[in-house]
């Protein structure tokens, strides 16, 4: 399954496809809760991913929850509307149009070992865990080294070697 995984990740960044292709973008978040080690305070439970705000995103990552778990746990999609509202969770998306509050969003998590992606240029040297960009028209994706690190996340190394490592 692990190479059937990686696979897609191998075709899609060769091939590529549109930035806003979000389906796309949900298979790569159910693909990083995969290949990404999570402490084990972290690993029991719901598998939980937050949404900041309205995005596209929220129903395609609705339908992968409804068919898909990570291991043996369920996973659990809450869209919120505030960084206030930012519980504990293993992964939380922030959408191109809620970029700006990416400062606050690292001050209330801490060190929480929640991955951050975002989507918008120029995140992934600022803070972001995991951040989207197009290159060549393809959807790509920058990885934080030192981010996930001090968050006590693991990326595997097959999600290194495919990711533009910043």
């Amino acid at each position: 399954m692990k190479k059937l995984i990686l696979s897609g990740f191998l075709v899609f960044s060769v091939f590529g496809l549109r930035a806003q292709n979000y389906q796309l973008h949900s298979v790569f978040i159910y693909s990083f809760a995969r290949y990404i080690q999570w402490p084990a305070d972290a690993s029991a439970g719901d598998f939980r991913i937050l949404v900041l705000g309205e995005s596209p995103i929220l129903p395609e990552l609705n339908a992968l929850a409804g068919k898909k778990k990570v291991g043996e746990r369920t996973i659990q999609v809450t869209r919120i509307n505030s960084v206030s509202e930012l519980t504990k969770c293993n992964i939380l998306f922030v959408p191109n149009d809620k970029s700006a509050l990416l400062f606050d969003i690292l001050a209330k998590l801490g060190d929480s070992p929640t991955l951050v992606v975002t989507e918008q240029a120029g995140l992934g040297t600022k803070g972001s865990n995991i951040n989207f960009i197009q290159r060549e028209g393809k959807l790509a994706f920058e990885l934080n080294s030192n981010s996930l690190l001090k968050r006590k996340l693991k990326p595997s190394t097959e999600l290194t070697r495919i990711a533009i490592l910043i």
